[in-house]
């Protein structure tokens, strides 16, 4: 559980990337535009929004694996800036990636791609003891010491998902970034990776940033939950404040669209349908980026971009018009 000291901040993060538009001409696409929050140690944060709001692209640039534009991560108090910040880094946070079939090599062995990270931060003094850590960290996610000598493409999506956390947890990292871990797996799997994630945030104290766009499972895994739409957090709250409470007109379209087991309940929930197509980020609408699909916008939202501010004690809301509209 968390202990109410912010382990990583991320201070007005931009991504910005230049597309060639023809004639020596480039447009920036702003994939993260000014996002900020916190994580505290041993808490899980959800990240949710739409397929290309910018959930993927926030975690791989906190990790540096993309330079950031502007902004600032600061990790245990102390800001990642230069190349030896980054690699120091890089011993304390790891990331699991969305695809278990692709982010696997398929030459190497599973002792292999276990073995990498150990072998690329010099982690293990000799073969004995690299070999020793590999069974250790096959064990916490439940794989067959005989699975070490075989290869990635012999094994099942869930198997190979494990194979990837495996080699996330080998530097023995503090935070870890899940890019959408269980979205490429059978529902049935699913269950088991998020509850291996939980017994292992338990065992190691670990700290999550967890990227899906399924609620479900992000409500189960969260402490609390941001939503971003086209490059912007538009919200962020306590997981059950912003399901019980959601303030923010996108929040709120996104929660409705959750399935409800009880058919009366469901029945009596009234689905949000949002008009239009998500905007392109190359063209992003002035000001509030949600008002093209939001039947509050008014003039206001058009004029400027409504001030990410924290509307009751932990709950934080970007929009004009959130004491009208709750």
């Amino acid at each position: 559980m968390s202990d109410n000291r912010p382990l990583l901040e991320v201070k007005h993060l931009k991504e910005y990337f230049n597309i060639n538009m023809g004639l020596f001409r480039s447009k920036p696409l702003k994939a993260v535009d000014d996002v900020s929050f916190f994580i505290n140690k041993g808490e899980t944060l959800g990240l949710v929004g739409e397929s290309g709001c910018g959930k993927t692209t926030v975690g791989r640039t906190i990790l540096h694996l993309y330079t950031p534009t502007s902004g600032e991560v600061i990790y245990d108090g102390k800001p990642i800036r230069t190349r030896a910040d980054i690699k120091e880094f890089r011993k304390k946070a790891t990331m699991v990636f969305q695809d278990p079939y692709s982010s696997l090599n398929p030459r190497m062995t599973v002792s292999d791609i276990i073995g990498e990270p150990l072998d690329v931060h010099g982690l293990c003094a000799n073969k004995k003891e690299r070999q020793e850590r590999i069974l250790e960290l096959m064990d916490y996610v439940g794989l067959n010491s005989e699975h070490a000598a075989r290869y990635a493409h012999e094994f099942s999506g869930g198997q190979r998902q494990r194979i990837g956390i495996a080699r996330a947890l080998a530097v023995n990292p503090d935070f870890i970034v899940c890019d959408e871990p269980v979205s490429a797996l059978d529902v049935s799997i699913q269950a088991q990776v998020i509850n291996m994630f939980d017994e292992l945030q338990e065992k190691l104290g670990l700290t999550y940033l967890f990227i899906a766009h399924d609620l479900l499972v992000v409500r189960h895994i969260s402490d609390r939950i941001a939503v971003m739409y086209l490059g912007k957090m538009v919200e962020l709250a306590p997981a059950s404040e912003i399901y019980d409470h959601p303030m923010h007109p996108y929040s709120k379209a996104l929660l409705s669209a959750v399935p409800v087991p009880d058919p009366k309940v469901a029945r009596a929930n009234q689905r949000i349908v949002l008009s239009g197509d998500i905007p392109s980020p190359l063209n992003a609408p002035s000001g509030c980026p949600f008002r093209t699909r939001c039947r509050y916008a008014t003039e206001a939202c058009a004029a400027e971009m409504p001030e990410f501010r924290e509307v009751t004690t932990g709950h934080f809301v970007a929009c004009h018009r959130t004491a009208e509209i709750n």
